[in-house]
């Protein structure tokens, strides 16, 4: 019989602003990281030594985040060397399959106590930085999508023009998921979550930089299409060219980190375990829609749940763009008020390599400030992919 792997404890950073100025933009990604693991074993008043693996994720493993970012941050937490680390890369799910490896070790019995978290900065290291101005796809790949692949911005777009979406309902959940998040930032309730982050020149972070409380329709309504060009309008002359930088997730800094362990263990350390894992899922998907794995994938760990989407209290589904849960709701006939209820990453950012752990935390949370019993997660990813996770609060 498998292990209970359960879940003590999910920290973050505040989401920083991904580009130059932002808030979180003078801090080594590998210290960002390193302040959230040191914080999440301070907390838990755990001996890091006890930790039997760290799996991280993270998008750009290059430059200041490459060489096994993992690795470098767990040393600069203090940890002893004796606790090894690895980096992961599953696009935007990166830290949500590092918390299922993690997880799944517990399950299996090979580990106690494994640390998965992720960090991403892209101001420091730049979307697009891992390739530089090489080519990442050989002469196979190409073979195989001869009209070539586009980027995530005209995928979004393909999803609008496939579900019938318009530049109303996309500006309107975009508006919804600000307004969310700051009443949620207002309650305070994001503050169990947050590691107050503390920048070179001594002022500290302690709040989310992304979230706009004054957004509306309104104030989005002018903002121009994002991804169109003339040639992409020429490959796709159907497409109505909705995606704006307004609907769409920002460019973040961030780091984050979940504590798991076998129920056995948490006890035996006299660590509350806040919830279990239930199921894991991954799946591939179109990757010239790239965003839709979310479906399949969810309806594939529903169905191995034997549970429905009606008997699911919150589902957190990754906002890269407005597009996704949009089109995820209409798919799932799931009730609107359950989706993002803390808002999502249009408003909580995305920092790519850590926002499946972020998006754990923040379901988590919901569901112990709620009652909830069961949390559904699904993450959208590039080249087509998505990782869904079912969680049972305890």
């Amino acid at each position: 019989m498998s292990n209970e792997a359960v879940i003590v404890d999910v920290l973050r950073t505040p989401s920083g602003r991904g580009k130059p100025g932002g808030a979180l933009d003078g801090i080594h990604p590998a210290d960002l990281l390193a302040t959230v693991l040191r914080e999440l074993v301070s907390r838990n008043d755990l001996d890091s030594g006890l930790v039997d693996d760290v799996i991280g994720g993270c998008v750009s493993q290059v430059g200041e985040q490459s060489n096994n970012v993992t690795r470098t941050a767990l040393l600069s937490a203090g940890f002893p060397d004796t606790v090894p680390g690895t980096t992961i890369d599953r696009q935007c799910g990166s830290s949500q399959q590092a918390t299922a490896f993690a997880a799944q070790a517990v399950m299996s019995g090979s580990a106690d106590v494994v640390i998965a978290c992720g960090v991403e900065s892209m101001s420091r290291v730049p979307l697009g930085s891992s390739a530089g101005s090489q080519d990442p796809y050989g002469t196979l790949m190409h073979e195989r999508y001869p009209d070539e692949l586009v980027n995530q911005g005209v995928s979004a777009e393909l999803i609008n023009q496939k579900w019938n979406l318009g530049r109303d309902a996309l500006d309107n959940y975009a508006a919804r998921s600000h307004r969310r998040a700051a009443a949620t930032a207002e309650r305070g309730d994001f503050s169990g979550e947050i590691v107050t982050v503390t920048r070179p020149d001594g002022s500290v972070v302690s709040e989310d930089e992304t979230i706009r409380a004054g957004t509306s329709h309104a104030s989005l309504v002018g903002l121009l299409p994002a991804f169109r060009t003339d040639a992409l309008a020429a490959r796709f002359p159907k497409l109505g060219w909705h995606v704006t930088a307004g609907n769409s997730s920002p460019l973040t800094d961030g780091a984050s980190a979940t504590l798991i362990m076998s129920a056995k263990r948490a006890d035996q350390l006299g660590l509350n375990a806040r919830a279990r894992f239930h199921s894991f899922t991954v799946v591939g998907s179109d990757p010239l829609l790239m965003l839709t794995g979310v479906i399949p994938a969810t309806q594939r760990i529903l169905s191995r749940a034997g549970l429905s989407i009606d008997d699911i209290d919150a589902y957190e589904i990754n906002e890269a763009f407005a597009s996704v849960p949009l089109a995820w709701l209409h798919e799932l006939h799931a009730d609107p008020d359950c989706l993002n209820p803390r808002g999502g990453a249009i408003a909580l950012g995305h920092a790519l390599g850590s926002s499946g752990t972020r998006l754990l935390g923040t379901l988590l949370n919901h569901l112990e400030m709620t009652g909830g019993r069961w949390g559904l997660q699904a993450m959208c990813e590039g080249g087509g992919m998505a990782n869904a996770t079912l969680i049972e609060r305890l």
